[in-house]
């Protein structure tokens, strides 16, 4: 049984990590192909810097933030899955999708949704973000997609479909939920669509792996952005995080910058955060 919701309703100060853009005006580049011997993490052509910033606990206002309005949304949705399914692979895929795949429309009013990644997040302290196979929390505010990596997306996954879907409004959502414990360590920060200004703060990546190429926002600093937190996200409760929306002319959020960050009021002994991320393409009739 999951621990009852923490109502704690304070700003936090805390830091965020923000992109550099690569000095010399070339390409940014993210090589998950290449690693550093010594330190583990993948080669990349562009800079970080951590920034101290407000951080606002919207426990118990969640109400006032949805998909449209500032890109992402938290609901209460208990899943069947036990903390010990997530292990498994097969059970993720062939039962814990399936009902993701109904939340997912029952939130959004989408036709269609088709899950096409998902990524299993344990924090261990001391290792690179990205050295196994369970992941651990992101610790750069990003967007997974830019506008020609979700078309891509589209055209990858449903290749033969593609061509009509492409001609209605479709989504890219990430589906985010805790496992097993609360999120009170590294818990997860976003940033409010309303706040970001999509012409100066965002610049693609591209991303490097074994089996494609992609692309990603990067974010720069703005201190005009506004971040959100829920304080003790549990494993009964949700966050749906927008990053992308084909309707670009300024009536709904188009996305939604987004990282995991050291909240200070976190217990000292608290559980190492545990979380599991579905990324979905989301389709709609019109």
């Amino acid at each position: 049984m999951s621990a009852t919701p923490i109502t704690n309703q304070d700003t936090v100060s805390a830091s965020i990590k923000y992109s550099i853009p690569p000095g010399d005006g070339s390409q940014a580049r993210w090589d998950f192909t290449s690693n550093d011997p010594v330190t583990g993490v993948e080669e990349r052509n562009f800079e970080e810097g951590q920034v101290n910033v407000m951080i606002e606990n919207i426990r118990g206002q969640e109400h006032l933030y949805s998909l449209d309005r500032t890109g992402f949304l938290f609901c209460v949705r208990p899943t069947k899955m036990h903390a010990s399914d997530f292990q498994d692979e097969k059970k993720v895929k062939e039962e814990y999708y399936p009902e993701s795949i109904q939340l997912i429309k029952d939130v959004t009013g989408a036709s269609r949704v088709v899950l096409f990644d998902h990524t299993h997040r344990l924090r261990r302290p001391g290792e690179p973000e990205t050295s196994s196979e369970r992941r651990q929390p992101v610790s750069l505010a990003h967007v997974d997609q830019t506008t020609a990596a979700s078309i891509i997306r589209v055209r990858r996954h449903l290749p033969e479909e593609a061509d009509t879907l492409l001609k209605r409004r479709f989504q890219i959502i990430n589906l985010w939920r805790p496992i097993e414990n609360p999120a009170l360590d590294w818990p997860l920060a976003l940033c409010d669509f309303r706040s970001v200004d999509m012409e100066s703060d965002l610049f693609p990546v591209t991303t490097l792996f074994p089996t494609h190429t992609g692309e990603t926002m990067a974010v720069k600093y703005n201190p005009k952005h506004q971040w959100k937190y829920q304080h003790g996200t549990t494993p009964d409760e949700v966050v749906l995080i927008k990053c992308f929306d084909s309707i670009q002319d300024g009536s709904v959020a188009v996305l939604t910058p987004h990282t995991g960050f050291q909240d200070p009021t976190t217990p000292p002994d608290a559980p190492f955060r545990e979380s599991i991320e579905l990324r979905a393409l989301v389709f709609y009739d019109y």
